[in-house]
């Protein structure tokens, strides 16, 4: 590590951030035709969580002609050093400047991530404006979920990579490193760029741009050794990926829609994995990663076969994403007494019928009840509030759905400790490319007056509530929603000193108020109910699920009315899939589901 840096070091919290070294990192090619950074807007901890820059980041770096490096979000002090001292922002693996690479790619998992892009744009030495950048500095490419609407980031981005990113990025890599042998423009580079399948341009791009789907996860990259951090991260465990999508078709949840179609991992492939990643990472638990791993039709099989591996060695088997009406599993899984966590997301039955949940009272009672009696004593609910239809009626059916498993604790636990329940709440956001995409979103005050009513039906029965702040919810609509005037209202916020606004303690509403008066932009013409007539900004980008499908189920939500999961017959969302009649059969032969 060069003097200067080390120097710089000792100045900032927590510097094993920003050291590098970390067990398991690749060595660095350094006479490759490509350098790639990959960066992950947000601190380092959370950035050691995030399963996509892993698989892309040692995917890249398993091609022979292809170097790939590692950057995130400075911390406020380590910003203020480098800009006080004048140094760049650099990469983990070999303290290179940022503006040095030939392409730097962001990894985008949530919309408040977006003002540190441009910080560290910014503190590489890169021109924040597309439109400004010569020939001489990287190409910025950006992909995750958020990308899914590209526009409010279009003036910052030269590339988007929409939809899944294992083949895109090996077509990108091709291209820029035909594009640097031959020596040929930005402009011309960017043009070849486009014609990738799931490629969004900005100013170079023609009409719609389908996401990329591929088409197997068997055959897909997926990484069994990879960096352990130097420092603990948020989430501190292997990532076993089992199944992409979801079937359950939750008219909220933005990801069970543009992941679609569900493509599994055969229990095969996943014990080798798991074998290959308790040996190779030293990690004390691997969690079984989807959007809802409980309803992975093999799962009991896969269990057979992991569990022993697992307590072989000690490690533990999490399961983070359980549904209520599949608990059971769950414990099995994971072998752990003590806490389990549900997401009822509504307080009635009528409302969760409106969200197409296909979760009953019965189904949360009958979960604890088994919980409770296999020695569970802590409970975690998640609800969301503001959902289009929402009453009071709705929010007091908490706590009466709290009061009922409070009773289900006392007749049928066996732990002697006393139960621990908390509930905490979101505020909904109308993400696109989901039936809710053309719902307004609650006003600040009616947020917070809903917040107060469930603190006072809650606080007397000794409930721990917890919330989300309101504020945030409405900059991030503005966000998830926004059309190309957004890019100013970004760039005029950043400019104000928001940065790290997914951080309640960096959080700053009246800057991000202020920057869209100075811009003239109305927040509540992204907040406010959308023209169902009206093209939606999104819409340039194909993401599969066709309109009708979305008008139709939002109109069965107005009607209480459910949608089956997609196991059990085709909803005709417009996506191409074998489900249900040719579901692939893993499981010992025979078809589960």
């Amino acid at each position: 590590m060069k003097e200067e840096i080390k120097d710089l070091l000792l100045g900032v919290d927590k510097p094993a951030r920003y050291c590098g070294g970390e067990f398991n990192t690749p060595e660095i090619k350094r006479d490759a035709a490509l350098r790639f950074l990959m960066c992950f807007p947000d601190v380092y901890e959370v950035a050691h969580s995030n399963l996509g820059i892993k698989i892309l980041y040692y995917m890249l770096n398993a091609r022979a002609d292809t170097a790939c490096e590692s950057c995130y979000m400075p911390w406020a002090d380590m910003a203020e050093q480098l800009r006080k001292r004048g140094m760049p922002l650099f990469s983990q693996e070999t303290n290179s400047p940022v503006r040095s690479f030939d392409a730097v790619g962001f990894s985008l998992q949530y919309e408040m991530s977006y003002t540190n892009v441009l910080a560290m744009l910014e503190l590489g030495g890169v021109p924040l404006l597309r439109v400004e950048r010569g020939e001489d500095d990287p190409i910025i490419v950006a992909g995750g979920p958020c990308v899914i609407n590209p526009m409010p980031l279009t003036d910052f981005i030269d590339v988007f990579s929409i939809g899944d990113g294992e083949e895109a990025i090996s077509s990108l890599a091709d291209v820029l490193i035909a594009s640097k042998r031959e020596g040929i423009s930005r402009r011309d580079t960017l043009e070849r760029i486009a014609a990738i399948d799931g490629m969004f341009v900005p100013g170079v791009s023609k009409g719609k741009v389908r996401r990329a789907v591929i088409d197997s996860l068997e055959t897909a990259f997926f990484p069994t050794k990879v960096q352990v951090p130097n420092i603990e991260a948020v989430f501190q465990r292997a990532v076993l990926e089992i199944f992409r999508g979801c079937t359950r078709g939750c008219r909220f949840c933005q990801a069970g829609m543009i992941y679609r179609p569900v493509r599994e991992r055969t229990p095969a492939t996943l014990e080798k994995y798991t074998r290959e990643l308790i040996e190779n990472n030293g990690f004390e638990e691997i969690t079984l990663s989807s959007l809802s791993t409980c309803d992975y039709p093999c799962l009991r099989e896969l269990l057979a076969k992991i569990k022993p591996i697992c307590d072989e060695r000690k490690v533990n088997i999490s399961l983070p994403s359980t549904r209520v009406d599949s608990f059971e599993a769950e414990f099995v899984a994971s072998g752990r007494l003590g806490s389990m966590t549900f997401a009822p997301e509504a307080g009635t039955q009528r409302l969760r019928d409106v969200i197409n949940k296909n979760v009953t009272e019965t189904d949360i009672l009958t979960s604890c009840k088994y919980a409770f009696e296999k020695g569970f004593h802590s409970v975690k609910l998640y609800f969301m509030i503001g959902l289009p239809t929402e009453t009071d009626e709705d929010l007091a059916g908490i706590a009466d759905i709290v009061k009922k498993i409070k009773y289900c604790y006392r007749t049928h636990a066996v732990s002697r400790k006393q139960l621990s329940l908390s509930v905490s709440t979101s505020t909904f956001v109308p993400k696109p490319f989901t039936p809710f995409q053309w719902e307004a979103q609650i006003s600040l005050e009616e947020i917070e007056r809903r917040q107060n009513f469930l603190k006072s039906i809650l606080k007397p029965l000794g409930i721990r509530y917890n919330y989300h702040d309101g504020k945030t919810s409405r900059i991030e609509t503005t966000l998830a929603r926004g059309d190309e005037r957004m890019n100013k209202v970004i760039l005029a916020a950043y400019r104000a000193g928001c940065v790290f606004d997914s951080w309640t303690e960096f959080f700053d509403y009246e800057k991000w108020a202020n920057a869209f008066r100075a811009c003239g932009v109305d927040p509540e013409a992204y907040c406010g109910e959308q023209d169902e007539t009206t093209p939606l900004a999104w819409e340039r980008i194909e993401a599969g699920i066709s309109r009708e499908f979305l008008v139709r189920e939002r109109e069965k939500s107005r009607r209480g009315e459910l949608t089956h999961d997609c196991r059990k017959g085709c909803n005709a969302c417009g996506i191409q899939c074998e489900y249900p009649s040719a579901f692939r059969a893993n499981c010992a032969g025979e078809k589960k589901c």
